[in-house]
């Protein structure tokens, strides 16, 4: 097995754990009540003063938290610290258009990056290690909490992004890179680009890699690790808690460990707000409590996944979370990307369609595909070839710019799609994921 990032918080007793969350809990709550309006606003209609909250047992008397309440206060209400404090933004997609921002203070930054450099060593890394970093860079949190994290253990991060495979294998070939990190899907494509280069996996001195932002399987696991001859391993994180490295697979590949130090995990029923018992699905809920920047209270997910507090193998403590098995609300995860129907639905109305869409989402030769079947207007749908695909075009710019991620549009004839006296289907999810 291999040795541990800091022995004494991953290993750490549940009686000392519980000490150090109860006490970060009061500290957040009374940053939250005192800097945040919303915060303030929904403990005092609740009835709640700071100084009720006075152990982690507490913690089911405070509010849910919503994505939606940070695109309500969009771009910055929900930050519990003055702009000047802040050293880092970064956005993911909203149900509208509208980003959901998040904000770092530097000690956010530090606790993100601890927590990937815990996985990178859970899964064998060290300072020597080359770890080749896939994800994409940008405001979305993809590539830096990986990057960060392998610096923050010493190890060497190579800052590749995503994008020109062929160069990412010569990369892998040339600089001996050990980890790879980035969604399951181009993971995938590296490997089959690998072979149809005529590269033997086994000359690569890649080992292992860690791979999330999107639904994969168990088969999926197995295709990787034959196809790059490597141990696959998953991570797990959302933006709004902080990024890629909120849990992560050790060697065992028996469940995530969560950063449960300042990420406190619980599991509701999404119907009753109810806590559940460890073992039992439900949705998971997220309390940061030790960021400055973002300390959400109870921030609901909705993804499905449970939890188990047994003593992995491995010898940490933390608290395991199973793979999310899926979600309670109709995001989709495409290429790592977080996309609603209701933003197809916001460009086509924008852009004066038919709001008759439908979104197929296929997986052809390990990679995501999105095509969005559009209805065209009686009038219009007699225009010349020409034109319609230079309107597909612009429906597909449009998309692109919105979502940030690309889609084949296809224009159908009038009352083409289907209908239904209920709930609108606008998604065919093919992959078998």
């Amino acid at each position: 097995m291999s040795g541990f990032y800091d022995e004494k918080w991953e290993c750490m007793s549940r009686d000392e754990m519980t000490e150090v969350q109860s006490r970060r809990l009061v500290k957040m709550v009374e940053r939250c009540y005192n800097n945040v309006p919303l915060y303030k606003e929904r403990l005092d209609k609740a009835g709640i003063q700071p100084g009720d909250i006075k152990s982690i047992e507490d913690l089911g008397k405070l509010p849910f938290t919503y994505k939606s309440d940070l695109r309500d206060t969009y771009p910055f209400g929900m930050f519990a610290v003055p702009k000047e404090e802040l050293i880092r933004i970064h956005a993911s997609s909203g149900t509208t258009g509208k980003q959901t921002v998040v904000g770092y203070t530097g000690h956010d930054i530090d606790i993100w990056a601890q927590s990937c450099a815990r996985g990178l060593v859970s899964i064998g890394g060290s300072r020597s290690d080359y770890v080749h970093v896939s994800y994409g860079y940008g405001l979305f949190t993809g590539g830096l909490g990986l990057h960060y994290g392998a610096e923050k253990l010493g190890a060497t991060a190579i800052p590749v992004s995503s994008g020109n495979t062929k160069r990412q294998v010569q990369i892998l070939q040339d600089y001996g890179s050990d980890i790879i990190c980035c969604t399951p899907s181009y993971a995938m494509f590296i490997g089959e680009t690998v072979r149809d280069m005529g590269i033997d996996p086994k000359t690569l001195k890649l080992r292992a890699g860690y791979f999330g932002a999107e639904a994969w399987t168990e088969n999926m696991r197995r295709e990787l690790e034959k196809i790059l001859d490597i141990k696959a391993y998953d991570i797990y994180g959302l933006s709004e808690i902080a990024g890629p490295g909120v849990a992560f697979e050790c060697e065992c590949q028996t469940g995530m460990h969560i950063n449960e130090d300042w990420f406190y995990p619980e599991i509701i029923d999404p119907e009753t707000g109810e806590v559940l018992p460890d073992g039992e699905y439900g949705e998971l809920v997220f309390t940061c409590i030790g960021k400055e920047a973002l300390p959400l209270i109870r921030y609901r997910t909705r993804d499905i996944s449970c939890l188990t507090r047994e003593k992995c193998e491995c010898g940490r403590t933390l608290v395991k979370m199973a793979k999310p098995k899926g979600r309670t609300d109709d995001m989709l995860i495409i290429r790592g990307i977080n996309v609603f129907p209701s933003q197809v639905e916001h460009v086509l109305l924008s852009l004066k369609m038919d709001p008759n869409y439908l979104i197929v989402v296929d997986r052809v030769g390990n990679l995501d595909t999105m095509e969005v079947q559009v209805e065209m207007p009686p009038e219009d749908f007699s225009d010349t070839v020409r034109n319609l695909e230079s309107l597909e075009h612009k429906i597909a710019s449009a998309l692109q710019s919105t979502l940030n991620i690309s889609a084949k549009v296809r224009l159908v004839e009038p009352k083409s799609l289907p209908r239904s006296e209920g709930k609108a289907v606008r998604v065919i999810d093919k992959r078998k994921l």
